[in-house]
């Protein structure tokens, strides 16, 4: 519950300096849909050492981070900007608008991400080795929005916490109301077990799904399945996460760290590197050149969390809008200003049945969920999280002298009061009324709906004069990483993963 006095209490000089960036993955295709097989382009520069344009997993998957913004509208801005860069990069290609990933070639196929021949270099790619090896590629062609948040002034680590935790507990609404993967493309699913049904010979899907992305074909994992991570402090947190990389787990001690001179993996632990684990949400704080996560938080605290639960929304030209970044904010602070009693296991194993619940079955009518030792359905439930943010957005309103965080709550109630108005169900109507029930279809046309937006989009020249600077002074970086590097590479990995760097 929102405990009032806290909210009154915030400073307006808070709540009009809320900061927010983004990080967005975006599949590059051919023109026909399918994955695109060249490398990274190089009028992106270096993805090693560029601020703004990297991959993820795989080379054909483009990472675009904005900066720190006081506004969603400056967020949303600057990566319609970046957008604008990379479509003048990618030549006939497009950017695949949605979460599940387009028609993929046979998992070996699928290139995973190059960042040259430093010790850095190598380090991320044979950590994105490993995750093929222990998840496949396919699943990690999958993409999403992460969005960074924090609150100015100082906040202590267990007011972090707090939020984090009360942010699992109803992170089922932010699938609900944002979730836009119902339906794959058929080679996604092809080979493996699955409950979907089959809408045509390209798409399956679930007719009340709202995240597949989140759901058990998605970000889910039998081994990390395991872990149970404390969120109740920070101290918590990061035992239970040395505890996963330092632990040898059987089944990647049988895949083995190298065979011959090729690395298959970095380590034989159940996390080889912190940004394995897989969360809706995450503690995270800057780090330095070759600092580890773990070491970062621990000796400098919390700094901001990052949110990554949020679908790609095939009906939007950047995957992503101001007002669904004014909800975001709305519920990131509801969750900081409410109370938030500590997690158990039993509390943490009835999150996740709720997420799955929803990811899968989110807008089936009646949907109940676990709610302590009581049930509730989603609907009755969604209604009272989102009367409780009222106070929020009213605060934020009145602060930045706007009415936008009002609107973006009352737009969600009304998500809430008719499912077909979500970005899940508006999904499955289009592929029904104008593609056959094809996913891929679906998916190729709104992508190129949103190149064709984006580049009659004016575009100044100091912004691409500047994005060129960016590009060629990170070549350059990579260049002096590589010709400084003098220790050999398995040293650096046996240095690099030391468990004592993951100590304060």
């Amino acid at each position: 519950m929102l405990d009032r006095r806290r909210l009154d209490a915030l400073p307006r000089n808070v709540l009009s300096g809320l900061r927010r960036g983004v990080e967005k993955e975006s599949l590059r295709v051919r023109p026909d849909g399918a994955l695109a097989m060249t490398p990274h382009p190089v009028a992106l520069g270096s993805a090693l050492t560029h601020p703004q344009v990297t991959t993820d997993f795989s080379e054909s998957q483009l990472e675009l981070i904005t900066g720190v913004h006081a506004t969603g509208a400056a967020c949303a801005r600057e990566l319609t900007e970046i957008h604008q860069i990379v479509y003048g990069a990618i030549g006939d290609e497009l950017l695949w608008c949605a979460s599940m990933p387009c028609s993929l070639p046979d998992d070996d196929a699928i290139p995973i991400g190059n960042y040259g021949t430093s010790n850095i270099g190598r380090l991320k790619h044979v950590y994105r080795t490993g995750l093929a090896h222990r998840y496949g590629r396919r699943m990690q062609t999958i993409s999403g929005i992460h969005y960074n948040f924090s609150v100015p002034g100082p906040l202590s680590d267990d007011a972090y916490f707090a939020l984090i935790r009360n942010f699992r507990r109803h992170s089922w609404l932010l699938l609900y109301l944002f979730g836009a993967s119902p339906a794959v493309c058929a080679c996604f699913v092809e080979g493996r077990p699955h409950e979907l049904q089959k809408l045509r010979d390209d798409t399956f899907y679930l007719p009340f799904a709202t995240s597949l992305r989140m759901g058990r074909l998605g970000y889910q994992s039998d081994a990390q399945s395991s872990l149970a991570v404390s969120y109740n402090s920070l101290e918590g947190y990061a035992d239970s996460l040395q505890d996963a990389l330092t632990r040898p787990y059987p089944a990647y001690e049988k895949i083995g760290v190298r065979e011959g001179e090729d690395y298959r993996q970095l380590s034989t632990t159940l996390l080889q590197i912190e940004n394995e684990f897989y969360g809706t949400i995450r503690p995270k704080r800057i780090i330095g050149r070759g600092e580890r996560p773990l070491h970062a938080l621990r000796e400098r605290g919390v700094e901001y969390v990052e949110v990554r639960l949020m679908d790609l929304d095939p009906f939007l030209p950047v995957g992503i809008d101001a007002e669904t970044m004014r909800m975001l904010d709305v519920y990131l602070l509801y969750s900081l200003l409410s109370d938030s009693p500590d997690d158990d296991a039993q509390a943490i194993a009835a999150n996740a049945r709720n997420q799955q619940r929803v990811a899968s079955r989110g807008r089936e009518p009646g949907l109940l969920l676990e709610r302590g030792r009581e049930k509730s359905t989603l609907a009755d439930w969604g209604r009272e999280l989102l009367d409780e943010c009222a106070p929020v957005a009213d605060a934020l309103d009145t602060a930045n002298a706007t009415n936008a965080y009002s609107a973006a709550l009352a737009r969600a109630r009304s998500a809430v009061d008719e499912p077909t108005s979500t970005p899940s169900a508006r999904v499955l109507q289009a592929m029904a009324q104008d593609y056959e029930n094809s996913f891929p279809r679906f998916v190729l046309a709104q992508s190129q709906r949103h190149r064709d937006t984006i580049r009659v989009l004016p575009l100044s020249a100091e912004l691409v004069e500047r994005h060129a600077r960016l590009a060629q002074e990170s070549r350059g970086r990579q260049q002096a990483i590589e010709a400084g590097d003098t220790m050999p590479f398995e040293s650096y990995r046996q240095h690099y993963l030391d468990p004592r760097r993951l100590s304060a």
